[in-house]
């Protein structure tokens, strides 16, 4: 006999291809949703049922990008990713390196964006890839929590509204968001040194007046051969300088809108004295959803609770 309350549960893909992909449907499915892994074009359909929701998880971008490039039947899965978002107008959440995968716009290099054209793109924002660091520069620190969801709609009524576990590893941090884009988080936070020299090399772009989509990595070591042969070897230093003026401090800002006028770069402008910026973390757009942050790896289903809830809207 069939279980009809499991019929009408939601059925979320999750892209395993790398990553922590079944702790994504662990949590999915403690918060009412039934998953099954994708992997393939033919997976996505696999036995007659449609996909309602889709979750591209954290991993190591370059490796997804370059993976998810085989064709099957003339189509690759980033293609048929593409398609279900704007096509099929389906819920589809990014977290780290799903987020860059989703990005229009990325720097410190990535396999994800190849020619200035995304793999699969959709939420307009700059993302900068290793924005906190290598794999030992992992961390966690509390972060906004997600818009609060009771039922099947987002309320503002009797919710937890304490902070949430961000968990960082090798994170990308999002610089800016188009202005079709919610900002769902942010935190400050001062980027590594590697990130610090690419968005040093980001802001003389902006500054001279282009329009950024990709940028790789700049090189952050200074080498100075030493009189033994030796060679010294010392990072760039990359420290905004604290700037004195009468009366109230200013901030300098800068913007930069392309061609078509319908993009914005806001220059990502260190704090004063510091590298510490304010960098987003969690962002939506429609039906697209992204975080910087792993909330799979956490026993808090708040984050995947709001996603659960968007599927859910998306059937109705």
């Amino acid at each position: 006999m069939s279980n009809n309350n499991s019929i009408k549960k939601p059925l979320v893909g999750v892209l395993a291809l790398q990553g922590a992909f079944e702790e994504h449907q662990a949590c999915l499915e403690a918060s009412g949703c039934r998953t099954k892994q994708i992997r393939t074009v033919a997976d996505m359909t696999e036995g007659g049922e449609v996909l309602d929701g889709m979750v591209l998880p954290g991993g190591e971008s370059t490796a997804m990008g370059l993976i998810g490039t085989h064709r099957t039947n003339g189509k690759t899965v980033w293609e048929a990713i593409r398609e279900f978002i704007d096509v099929d107008k389906k819920p589809t959440w990014g977290t780290c390196a799903g987020m860059i995968l989703l990005a229009e716009r990325c720097v410190g290099a990535s396999a994800c964006i190849q020619e200035g054209q995304a793999l699969i793109g959709g939420m307009d924002i700059l993302v900068c890839r290793n924005y906190f660091g290598s794999q030992v520069s992992s961390f966690e620190m509390a972060t906004p929590p997600p818009p609060s969801v009771i039922g099947n709609t987002t309320t503002n009524e009797n919710i937890d509204e304490s902070s949430y576990p961000g968990v960082f590893i090798r994170a990308p941090a999002i610089l800016s968001a188009g202005p079709d884009v919610t900002v769902l988080g942010k935190v400050v936070a001062t980027p590594c040194r590697q990130a610090a020299v690419v968005l040093q090399e980001l802001e003389r772009k902006i500054e001279n007046g282009e329009t950024v989509i990709q940028m790789g990595v700049v090189d952050a070591i200074v080498r100075n051969p030493s009189q033994d042969s030796k060679t010294n070897i010392t990072y760039r230093a990359v420290i905004k300088p604290p700037q004195h003026v009468e009366g109230e401090e200013e901030k300098k800002e800068s913007t930069e809108t392309n061609n078509d006028g319908d993009m914005t770069i806001e220059l990502p402008g260190a704090a004063d004295g510091s590298n510490a910026r304010e960098v987003i973390c969690a962002v939506q757009r429609n039906n697209l959803l992204c975080t910087a942050f792993h909330p799979e790896l956490t026993n808090d289903y708040r984050w995947h609770k709001y996603f659960a809830s968007m599927v859910r809207e998306s059937m109705l």
